[in-house]
């Protein structure tokens, strides 16, 4: 087979995806050292929409779906699209029928620096769709592209089998071999997060470092205080 198609490469586990799963986009985008978090321009269609899953990286040119076609059919269930379109807005890369496929085959969603059409027909399947507009143009299919080789979507590079979470807030890729390490932080952040709310409300509103922060960058001197 060419070298255009990888086939072999380790996903994220299952067991992972799942522990993920509870997680929303911006805690791991802060215990990832605030990296990892695709470029704004890449939503959700609509803003229920939430997935979690190991990538399964495409690149296109720009217009051409013809490695989409490829991926779907090569995709195991639970896997995310993950499509280096290039941002192009000038046609789309995917809409119903192709979006059907990857719902029947049990895909996990479909992440698309890109453009998507049949975006009302889209919501209504409840499919999880992350791309950078809508296009009524149709793409060509006659460009190889590539499957499974390391790619840029939204500013973020993306290997295959890294684990991709999306929600409203955007999408955000951490590397496989990192997943592990960072579900703990993760857990620890939503405990921390929720004991700071509490504080707040009982009307503790002033974050703790902020004086500091403020003195430090020279915005209030030695001493003083808001």
């Amino acid at each position: 087979m060419s070298n255009n198609i990888q086939r072999d490469f380790k996903r994220v586990s299952s067991e992972q995806v799942q522990r993920a799963s509870e997680f929303q986009a911006a805690i791991f985008a802060d215990v990832n050292g605030r990296t990892g978090a695709m470029h704004g321009r890449i939503k959700a269609l609509r803003p229920e929409m939430k997935l979690s899953g190991p990538a399964v990286t495409v690149e296109v040119r720009p217009g051409d779906n013809l490695m989409i076609h490829a991926a779907i059919a090569m995709a195991q269930p639970g896997d995310v699209l993950v499509i280096d379109g290039k941002g192009d807005q000038t046609s789309a890369l995917m809409g119903t029928l192709m979006m059907s496929a990857c719902q029947v085959r049990k895909l996990a969603g479909v992440v698309v620096d890109g453009a998507v059409r049949d975006s009302i027909e889209l919501a209504e399947m409840a499919f999880p769709v992350f791309s950078v507009g809508t296009n009524p143009n149709g793409p060509t299919k006659s460009v190889a592209g590539r499957i499974g080789h390391p790619i840029s979507c939204g500013g973020v590079t993306v290997h295959a089998g890294d684990l991709v979470v999306a929600d409203a807030d955007g999408v955000v890729v951490l590397e496989r071999e990192n997943v592990e390490a960072l579900l703990p932080l993760a857990a620890k952040k939503v405990a921390d997060e929720a004991a700071r709310i509490e504080q707040i409300r009982s009307g503790n509103t002033a974050a703790t470092w902020l004086l500091g922060a403020l003195r430090t960058a020279g915005a209030l001197k030695e001493g003083e205080s808001l």
